[in-house]
């Protein structure tokens, strides 16, 4: 059915080839996706399990992460961030588009050391843009680019390998599609680390928690900045096997 799709006359053979082409496509790419999934799920229990810890450390001045997130804001001078709760767990950032700072129920309502953490960290995005920093800017200048890229990158790949002895532009096409998305994921990482940075300098500048919160605070950042570290290194190892498909197909 697929080679109808693409209007490919085989005969027997040919398709018998590129089945296996396909298979061999299928069995590389799944490995790597399932290491990074096992990688990302590991991580992500972690991350839950220090969040799980670090909410019974719970803070001297009994601020709430909402109000944490607001006098974050007003020390650095922003004014048009508003700060919102939104349902889910885990589910908080920042959104430059309405410049609102959304806070998870539990961050925004608990008045703990894991609270203080990412209610810092996500005015520390809005900081960044506030003060106009530039790997954030690159990131939002990428998102239209990567919305696209990443609704096709995926069948354009598959049909690079459908069509490499007779198209193997397409499945070049489909690399640097999957590129965008790549170069997306690295520039995360400064983003989010610096993010971090900020907070943790806000709280321990301004005496926003005592050296236990701190540490608290400090170790869940860490293990949240990984989860997109596995995500970076993910894409990067999958890139580089879409490629190598791509030259072994010259050779």
């Amino acid at each position: 059915m697929a080679f109808l799709i693409f209007g490919l006359q085989f005969d027997r053979y040919f398709i018998i080839l590129n089945f296996k082409k396909i298979v061999m496509f299928d069995i590389g790419s799944m490995v790597i996706a399932g290491l990074v999934m096992l990688v990302s799920w590991l991580v992500s229990k972690r991350l839950q399990s220090k969040f799980d810890h670090y909410s019974k450390v719970f803070l001297k001045n009994g601020m709430s992460g909402a109000e944490i997130a607001e006098k974050m804001l007003a020390d650095h001078g922003i004014r048009d961030v508003r700060v919102i709760s939104t349902p889910g767990r885990l589910t908080d950032h920042y959104n430059p588009a309405d410049k609102t700072v959304n806070l998870s129920e539990a961050v925004y309502n608990q008045r703990n050391a894991a609270a203080a953490a990412v209610a810092a960290h996500e005015c520390g995005h809005a900081v960044q843009h506030a003060q106009a920093y530039q790997w954030l800017t690159m990131r939002s200048k990428l998102v239209p680019v990567v919305q696209i890229a990443s609704s096709f990158m995926q069948w354009v790949l598959l049909a690079g390998i459908l069509m490499v002895n007779t198209f193997p532009s397409l499945l070049l096409i489909g690399i640097i599609l999957f590129a965008t998305t790549t170069l997306f994921s690295v520039i995360t990482l400064p983003v989010e680390y610096d993010a971090s940075n900020r907070a943790l300098a806000w709280l321990k500048n301004k005496n926003m928690v005592n050296q236990q919160e701190y540490a608290g605070a400090e170790d869940s950042l860490k293990w949240a900045s990984r989860t997109y570290l596995v995500a970076a290194i993910g894409s990067i190892a999958t890139l580089l096997y879409y490629i190598m498909r791509y030259m072994g197909s010259r050779d």
